[in-house]
C-alpha cells in the first residue's frame, strides 16, 4: 500500500553545463574547484553520473520526470531543482526565493506548467517576492517535511531567512523547529539537508553541527514524532554527504533511502542495518563529481513530486 507522505515520483534536470557555480560558492563550504578537468570532461562526467542515477531509480520503480537544462541562461546549478519548488498531495505548488540571480533563473515556467497540467496543483509564488529584500528559503534544502505530521525542521543560515519561513507557515499551516548548525569552517551550513534526513519511521541527524543551545530540543522534536534517531559523525556531514538523503517508495510499496556511494559508504555496519530494520532498501548511486563540485548530493537531484490522488 502507498504512503501517501513518502513521494514515488520525482523530477530532476539533465545538466547541459554543469560547473563550480561562483555566485554561491561564498555560502557554500561543501563546493570545491578543480584543476583537474576542463569545463567540458565536468559536463560529460556529471552527465554521466546523472543519467546513471535516474537508471537506477527506475529500475527500482521509482518514476523519474526528466527534464533537460537549457543553454540560456547559464545555470550550473540546475542539477538541483529541489531548492526552487515544492509540492505535497494537497495539491500546493511552491517557488522559492533564491540567495544568487543565476540560481533563481532556475525557475522555469515550463516546468510549473507542465506540473500544474499534469497534477491539478495550485500555484503560490508569493514567497518569491522576498527575493528584492535579499530574503531567502531555498526549498527542500533549507526545509526538511515530516509530512505526516506537517511539521518542518530548519537550519538558519543565509540561505533560509527566519520572515521568511514565518510566511512559509503561514501558506501551509506547518509548525516549524528552527535551529542554528554549522559547516566544516564553522560557518551557518548553508542547507539543512545536508546534516538532516527525515523518514517515516526514523531521521538520521548530524547532532554535533547543531549549536549546543539547540541540540536537545532538536532531538526531543524528533522523538515527539515517533523518529528514531540515527546519529551521524561530523565527518559523515561534512566529508560525505552523509545527510542528504531521500526517503522513496515506488508503486509497489517499496521504500528505499536514496544516497550517494560516497554517503554509503560511510555509514556504520550497525547505521545500515537500523535503516533496514525499518524496511528500507538502499539505493546507492556514485555522484563523486555533482558532490565535489556542486556541493550537492542525491537529495538535492530530486525534487519530490506528490500525486494529489494520494490524498483522496
Amino acid at each position: 500500500m502507498l504512503n501517501k507522505n513518502i513521494a514515488s515520483k520525482v523530477l530532476m534536470i539533465r545538466p547541459i553545463r554543469f560547473g563550480f557555480n561562483e555566485e554561491t560558492a561564498d555560502s557554500n563550504a561543501f563546493q570545491n574547484r578543480s584543476d583537474t578537468y576542463t569545463s567540458e570532461q565536468l559536463q560529460e562526467k556529471a552527465l554521466n553520473e546523472f543519467n546513471h542515477f535516474v537508471q537506477i531509480l527506475e529500475q527500482n520503480g521509482i518514476e523519474v520526470i526528466v527534464f533537460d537544462d537549457t543553454l540560456t541562461p547559464f545555470t550550473p546549478d540546475s542539477i538541483f531543482p529541489n531548492n526552487w519548488f515544492s509540492s505535497d498531495s494537497n495539491r500546493l505548488l511552491l517557488t522559492y526565493p533564491m540567495a544568487t540571480k543565476n540560481r533563481s533563473l532556475e525557475r522555469r515556467s515550463d516546468i510549473i506548467e507542465k506540473l500544474r497540467d499534469s497534477y491539478g496543483y495550485e500555484l503560490n509564488s508569493s514567497l518569491v517576492t522576498f527575493e528584492s529584500q535579499n530574503k531567502f528559503l531555498e526549498g527542500t534544502g533549507s526545509l526538511l517535511i515530516d509530512h505526516a505530521s506537517d511539521t518542518t525542521f530548519t537550519a538558519i543560515s543565509p540561505r533560509t531567512n527566519v520572515e521568511v519561513l514565518e510566511a512559509y507557515s503561514a501558506i501551509t499551516g506547518k509548525k516549524n523547529i528552527s535551529f542554528k548548525a554549522f559547516g566544516p569552517k564553522d560557518e551557518e551550513i548553508y542547507h539543512t539537508n545536508v546534516m538532516l534526513c527525515i523518514a517515516d519511521e526514523f531521521a538520521l541527524l548530524g547532532l554535533e553541527t547543531i549549536a549546543l543551545e539547540d541540540q536537545k530540543r532538536v532531538v526531543l522534536e524528533l522523538e515527539k514524532l515517533n523518529k528514531e534517531i540515527i546519529l551521524l559523525t561530523n565527518e559523515q556531514v561534512y566529508e560525505n554527504f552523509g545527510g542528504n538523503m531521500l526517503q522513496l517508495q515506488n508503486n509497489l510499496g517499496e521504500k528505499f533511502l536514496v544516497m550517494s556511494s560516497k554517503a554509503k559508504n560511510s555509514l556504520t555496519r550497525n547505521q545500515i542495518e537500523k535503516i533496514h530494520s525499518f524496511e528500507n532498501k538502499i539505493i546507492d548511486v556514485p555522484l563523486d563529481i555533482i558532490e565535489m563540485i556542486g556541493g550537492g548530493s542525491a537529495r538535492c537531484m530530486m525534487a519530490e513530486i506528490f500525486t494529489p490522488s494520494f490524498n483522496k
